[in-house]
């Protein structure tokens, strides 16, 4: 239930039927039919193309590495351009045959067994998709798969892991282990509102003068809510309304409110909890007092597109006063950000961040490529006009 519908999803949705599982699309979710674990999949094409989503691709490998299966796993330009060889090492200890083009990235060739081999595994980038990846092909595995993730990265995997398959799954501070199990069927999950589209509103009202947004549903898993405890930390008045449990996450109503802010240092070891919502953060730095600086943000270099030199360009075209020294980003604040053309590289994140930074101007944004923003976001425009109406 309350299933996102941006492409990426989608994205998803269409491999999962590609390889044989039944999708069922209703109004506000969707049904997923099929027993994988037990019952391999039978495609009737070998080639899944997962469009423009690592999430999509970097997930699927981990599952089909234990599928008797010889899928071909291919996307468009940007994610063939996206790392896929730090999710191909742990899955080969596993047994699993991944080919990679040169370079290690997509087309990713597969040549799943079962079962796999157990392995102990410690993640040597800040990366959920590749905890989840070995995870996810630990259900295939000959005994107990672990991970020890000593970054602190997203744990939504875990946590649904948890939910499906209620003993299989141990914790104990930044280690998880999986054992094979089949996943419990039949259940209904309603998934919270996405903290990553909710960033944008509430950066928003934190920025834009006598504004006050509430965005109900949201999920506040700590490992996502870096963001808001940052702004919190600039000055931002974010409160916290009707904290319950959704299926083994926190799902609340965030109300913010415009206040003053003064930036600082994000540290590096802050990252992963706030890695889709750096480029916003720095456009709020910008009207921040202050200089901020944003530590370690090497891995945006690797996203949809380098979300790192984008960010500047584009602050840069809108009269901050930014700088890129090595993997981190200075920022100079407060500035009279103006209207300009902004080159979003075909990238949501950007495009979305960009546009928040739009309403504090007062001359015109045009952003190039905007509907990118359906890929994780389909009614961010609407929303937007919606809230500045």
């Amino acid at each position: 239930m309350n299933l996102p519908r941006g492409q990426d999803v989608r994205s998803t949705l269409a491999c999962l039927e590609r390889l044989g599982a039944e999708v069922v699309e209703e109004d506000d979710g969707v049904e997923v039919r099929g027993d994988a674990l037990r019952r391999p999949w039978q495609p009737a094409n070998r080639f899944l193309s997962c469009d423009n989503s690592g999430t999509t691709m970097r997930l699927l490998m981990g599952v089909l590495a234990g599928m008797p299966l010889d899928p071909v796993l291919t996307g468009d330009g940007s994610l063939s351009r996206r790392p896929m060889q730090r999710v191909a090492d742990p899955l080969r200890a596993m047994g699993a045959s991944i080919s990679l083009r040169s370079g290690g990235f997509a087309p990713v060739w597969i040549e799943g067994r079962r079962p796999l081999r157990s392995i102990r595994y410690r993640l040597p980038v800040p990366s959920a998709q590749v905890k989840s990846a070995v995870l996810l092909a630990g259900l295939f595995g000959d005994g107990e798969t672990v991970v020890e993730d000593p970054y602190g990265t997203r744990d939504h995997t875990e946590r649904m892991l948890r939910w499906l398959a209620p003993g299989a799954v141990r914790s104990e501070g930044n280690v998880t282990g999986i054992s094979p199990c089949a996943l419990r069927g039949g259940t209904i999950v309603r998934l919270p509102g996405d903290a990553s589209s909710a960033a944008y509103l509430l950066a928003a009202a934190a920025i834009v003068p006598g504004s006050e947004i509430l965005v109900a549903g949201v999920g506040v898993n700590p490992t996502r809510i870096g963001f808001v405890e940052v702004l919190r930390e600039w000055g931002a008045r974010i409160e916290v309304e009707d904290l319950h449990d959704a299926a083994g996450e926190p799902v609340a109503d965030l109300r913010a409110f415009h206040a003053p802010l003064r930036g600082g240092t994000v540290r590096r070891d802050c990252v992963p909890s706030l890695v889709d919502e750096l480029p916003l953060l720095a456009i709020v730095a910008a009207t921040a007092e202050g200089t901020t600086r944003l530590e370690g943000l090497g891995e945006l270099r690797h996203k949809e597109t380098d979300r790192l030199a984008g960010t500047a360009a584009g602050l840069r075209a809108m009269g901050a006063d930014v700088s890129v020294e090595g993997d981190d980003l200075v920022v100079r604040g407060p500035t009279r950000l103006h209207g300009a053309r902004i080159e979003t590289c075909g990238d949501h994140r950007l495009a979305m961040a960009f546009s928040v930074a739009a309403l504090v101007t007062t001359e015109r944004t045009r952003l190039s490529d905007a509907e990118c923003v359906a890929v994780s976001y389909p009614g961010f425009f609407e929303d937007l006009a919606r809230l500045a109406s």
